[in-house]
């Protein structure tokens, strides 16, 4: 069984998912804007084009002719996947999931419209002035976020009347494609956050990792940690949430499945139909599969029958701290190796930005996920990007 698998967006995700893909004896075309992206470095073959734009999109399906497209972004133009699946090519999960999570508004809507699933009071909008009556509809402080983006750009709190402009202008700056709105969102008062990782199958049951917690800075995760402690109870439900929605979109794969958690339980945040960030903390071996090979076998409908916790084990982001056009460099890496029960990865960006996520630098063991965080971030200082 041999497929050929077209990856829209070749982040750091996509470059695990492709090594998992790899090693199951796949045929991987890497697709995304800029040359030498990182999962184009472990493929076949790659394209450079804007996949917001549909002729493009359509030419190079085309030319390769694909069993499966796996899309990795929110930024393509996802109302192409229908004619796809009509064509006969599978989309991952499914066309519509695809379409659905491509912004905020559908998901959100599908959540809480249509399967009345909790969420928090939001409002959408297009304008400076439909912005001012959401932020006086859901009250401040309040949380804005561009319907359309990736790695929290664009997110911000208002704590004050005097935030309002800079949000509407930091929000339409990080918005990606071609989608100039916003969805404002009341406060929630809750505990912590969790990413329930749930994979959907073609012929089995569907299963959830460990729950994740994550600590986020500038709407962009920073550390991971797994198993995340928590009520029974609360787990439980929000499993039959993430079951209830990733089975209304149908499709088979891993999902990411965000909650606030609050005292009265779980409280639905956002989903990606793809691997999750925060997930890369599955990379220190903490359960019998990745979250990448879950997702590659789920798609290629290789049974999976469960999912073992191994080891607690945490993650912590590796950032580049300035401007560099050029390949990037490390140093630090003769340091970092010397902790004990501790590893990094190096994703292998052509660039580096303020912020970008450049690695991440995983521990693991018997210890707790506090001490696991710790050791994650000592780690990730010893590596500098230069």
């Amino acid at each position: 069984m041999r497929k050929k698998i077209l990856l829209l967006g070749s982040g750091e995700l996509g470059k695990e998912f492709v090594i998992a893909c790899q090693r199951l004896g796949q045929y991987i075309i890497a697709v995304d804007s800029y040359e030498n992206a990182p999962a184009m470095q472990v493929s076949h073959e790659f394209e450079v084009i804007d996949m917001l734009d549909g002729d493009e999109l359509d030419r190079i399906v085309k030319k390769h002719n694909p069993d499966i497209i796996v899309p990795e972004v929110e930024s393509i133009r996802t109302e192409k996947f229908y004619n796809y699946e009509k064509e006969g090519i599978e989309v991952v999960p499914s066309a519509k999931a695809a379409n659905y999570t491509m912004n905020r508004k559908s998901i959100r809507d599908l959540a809480a419209n249509d399967l009345n699933i909790k969420t928090a009071k939001f409002k959408y909008a297009k304008s400076l002035t439909d912005f001012e009556e959401a932020v006086d509809y859901c009250g401040i402080p309040c949380i804005v976020k561009p319907l359309m983006s990736s790695s929290g750009k664009g997110q911000s709190t208002i704590r004050n009347k005097e935030d309002i402009q800079k949000a509407w202008d930091y929000a339409m700056e990080g918005s990606r494609g071609d989608l100039s709105e916003v969805i404002v969102e009341e406060f929630i008062n809750f505990n912590y956050e969790i990413t329930l990782l749930t994979l959907t199958q073609k012929n089995n049951i569907t299963l959830f990792c460990p729950p994740i917690g994550h600590r986020q800075e500038r709407g962009d995760y920073q550390e991971s940690w797994q198993p995340m402690p928590m009520d029974e109870n609360h787990l439980t439900e929000a499993q039959q949430i993430a079951e209830k929605i990733t089975k209304s979109l149908g499709g088979a794969g891993i999902w990411g499945v965000e909650f606030f958690i609050s005292k009265d339980g779980p409280i639905f945040s956002e989903l990606s139909p793809r691997p999750h960030d925060t997930g890369m903390v599955t990379l220190a071996n903490t359960q019998n599969f990745s979250e990448f090979e879950l997702h590659a076998r789920a798609i290629l409908g290789i049974p999976i029958k469960n999912i073992k916790m191994h080891k607690n084990g945490a993650s912590a982001v590796i950032l580049a701290d300035k401007l560099i056009e050029k390949t990037p460099l490390y140093e630090g890496i003769e340091e970092a190796a010397k902790f004990e029960q501790t590893d990094f990865k190096i994703f292998g960006k052509p660039s580096a930005r303020p912020f970008r996520r450049m690695g991440v630098a995983l521990s693991y063991g018997s210890k707790s996920v506090e001490e696991l965080v710790k050791s994650a971030k000592d780690v990730a200082s010893c590596i500098k990007v230069y």
